[in-house]
């Protein structure tokens, strides 16, 4: 998603590696879950987040759209996002305890929150946002640690493929003149990255690469 907004209003003005200390540790968020309320469809989920979490659930992605998630346009492309529940705008994943019930196999977003990620021209880094986070005092922490996902360099390989895959078809969206063009972006990457499940038994990566061969067959031809 797009951010309008100068990396020096919305964090203390530096770029991190995986490997750097940042003062992003929330000691656990014990006492707090404001971040997991009204976030609006701020927490969108790429195609390992919903691995992880349809292979936690055991569940398809189409049981997760009941409730738990829906779909909206992000930079022209119609991806899902999880779904704040009821008047309190909730995550529908917070316990009664006000704890994260799905922490094991929690979103990207929220893996990385405060953090986020500062795309460049070969690849990213990323930023501490300084007025986000509810919780005061918060200590050093390496940013891999903290983000807490095995193998973080294939992790990252996939997150920049994924960021210019997307990256590309809405330059096409936007050069078109083919009114169905969109339709048939969404959808195709709807039913190759989301609605084909995913084997929780094998590799996510590599069962990424193999769908990233279809993806890339289908961006020649459109």
């Amino acid at each position: 998603m797009k951010r309008e907004v100068s990396l020096e209003e919305i964090s203390d003005g530096k770029l991190y590696g995986a490997n750097d200390m940042v003062k992003a540790d929330c000691q656990d968020c014990r006492g707090c879950s404001a971040c997991c309320y009204k976030m609006g469809t701020s927490i969108i989920l790429d195609p390992f987040d919903i691995y992880r979490i349809t292979s936690g659930l055991q569940c398809r992605f189409e049981e997760l759209l009941d409730e738990k998630i829906e779909l909206n346009i992000v930079d022209r492309i119609i991806l899902p996002n999880i779904k704040m529940a009821e008047e309190e705008e909730r995550c529908p994943f917070l316990n009664e305890e006000e704890r994260c019930s799905i922490h094991e196999f929690r979103p990207s977003i929220c893996r990385l929150f405060p953090l986020g990620r500062y795309y460049e021209e070969n690849g990213f880094r990323y930023f501490l946002q300084i007025y986000e986070c509810k919780k005061k005092n918060r200590s050093k922490i390496k940013v891999s640690k903290w983000i807490d996902t095995p193998n973080l360099k294939e992790n990252e390989k996939f997150i920049w493929q994924w960021h210019n895959f997307l990256k590309e078809m809405e330059e096409k969206i936007e050069k078109s003149t083919d009114e169905n063009l969109m339709k048939n972006i969404d959808y195709f990457i709807l039913k190759t990255f989301y609605l084909k499940p995913y084997e929780s038994g094998e590799d996510f990566y590599t069962q990424f690469e193999q769908r990233m061969k279809e993806a890339k067959s289908f961006a020649e031809i459109i």
